[in-house]
């Protein structure tokens, strides 16, 4: 009698918990706006700025701000190669002002020759990737609505042209809102994840299928993946999934949730678990980095809302640089990048902040790509 008690206690407090949630959105005030779930249009050409000496990072940099223009949309076919870079300062701030002629683009190691520049603000296509497992769910307890507060937040303040899409996951993916720039369908989306049914996590089949599924998408895109991190039962093994998602060419920001668990549950722990969350860290690292996102593992929860503006300015703020590749043998094989910023000698650029002052920075970037195939 006393576990039905508890049962029905808790449910009502989830049940009230969520009517929280309704009630600070709609004071909030979602995006009204209603369109349809198809794929993006091609952003408009824009004219790349004139090569010169790295000027100091101007002063719009102090407020977050930067002068933006068109972005033109490129696809990796057999000629040409397209790198979306996000240069960020120690605080994950986009750094805007960086002229062309200091990009350099390694493939392979080799110097490459790039054709195309392009920076500013470009309508993008994201797809959020939650995972709702029972496995965890019990341990989040109401850090779990505030994530979900959160991730709405970073939603509506995308622009209306912007398409969103909210993927679910436990023993397999589920799309609960597919692309679209309604709102509306986002916020109630991300309301049906409230009692999770499995205890499953298969990430790798998630984060795969969801890559799969925007790779053919033109223009800027990201997953946006909210999980502990942890794979139970996927069908595809990590090695598998690694090398899928570098085919795809999607980046991947994730939000690591253990980080912030582990502490709240400290001592309550064996060995072997902490070594399975470590594990699940550095595969969504791996991911991240590979794909030219980033990773976050906040350590408590008032950290999360500074982690959405972080992905939010990065996804947004970006240079697009593309390459006709030296190697021209159509092979299949996996190409290593790297992108450097360097002087007109070769020496890594240092970059001065609005004071004069150095500037540590961080070069954003996929690791590589798959080349085509020759067709026989």
């Amino acid at each position: 009698m006393r576990a039905w008690i508890t049962a029905i206690f808790c449910a009502t407090a989830l049940v009230v918990a969520l009517a929280g949630v309704v009630v600070a959105q709609s004071q909030q005030g979602p995006l009204n706006t209603t369109g349809d779930t198809v794929a993006k249009k091609k952003p408009t050409d824009s004219t790349a700025p004139a090569d010169g000496d790295l000027p100091k990072i101007p002063s719009e940099y102090k407020k977050d701000k930067m002068d933006v223009g068109s972005l033109q949309t490129f696809k990796t076919d057999v000629d040409t190669v397209s790198v979306d870079v996000a240069v960020l300062d120690k605080n994950g701030r986009f750094v805007p002002g960086i002229q062309k002629g200091f990009f350099r683009v390694l493939e392979d190691n080799v110097p490459q020759q790039i054709t195309g520049y392009n920076v500013g603000e470009a309508p993008m296509t994201v797809s959020m990737v939650i995972e709702f497992s029972n496995k965890f769910q019990r341990m989040y307890g109401s850090a779990w609505f505030e994530t979900l507060q959160l991730a709405w937040g970073f939603a509506s303040t995308l622009k209306p042209e912007d398409y969103v899409a909210v993927v679910a996951y436990d023993i397999k993916p589920e799309i609960l809102s597919d692309f679209t720039t309604n709102r509306m369908q986002t916020q109630e989306a991300l309301h049906r994840l409230t009692i999770p049914a499995w205890s499953e996590a298969n990430l790798f089949d998630a984060i795969t299928d969801t890559a799969d599924r925007m790779s053919a998408i033109e223009g800027r895109k990201a997953i946006l993946l909210i999980s502990s991190g942890v794979d139970t039962f996927s069908k595809l093994t990590f090695d598998k999934t690694r090398k899928n998602l570098q085919e795809a060419g999607v980046p991947i920001y994730a939000i690591g949730l253990m980080q912030a668990l582990r502490i709240m549950n400290e001592g309550r722990m064996g060995a072997i678990q902490e070594m399975d969350f470590l594990q699940a860290d550095n595969q969504m690292r791996t991911f991240a980095t590979e794909t030219g996102g980033q990773a976050f593992f906040p350590r408590f929860q008032g950290e999360f809302g500074g982690i959405f503006q972080q992905i939010h300015q990065a996804l947004r703020n970006q240079y697009v640089l593309t390459y006709t590749p030296s190697n021209k043998v159509h092979d299949g094989t996996y190409r290593k990048i790297k992108v450097q910023l360097v002087d007109h000698d070769g020496n890594p650029v240092a970059l001065k902040d609005e004071k004069n002052k150095p500037m540590k920075y961080t070069v954003v970037a996929k690791s590589g790509y798959k080349a085509p195939r020759a067709v026989e």
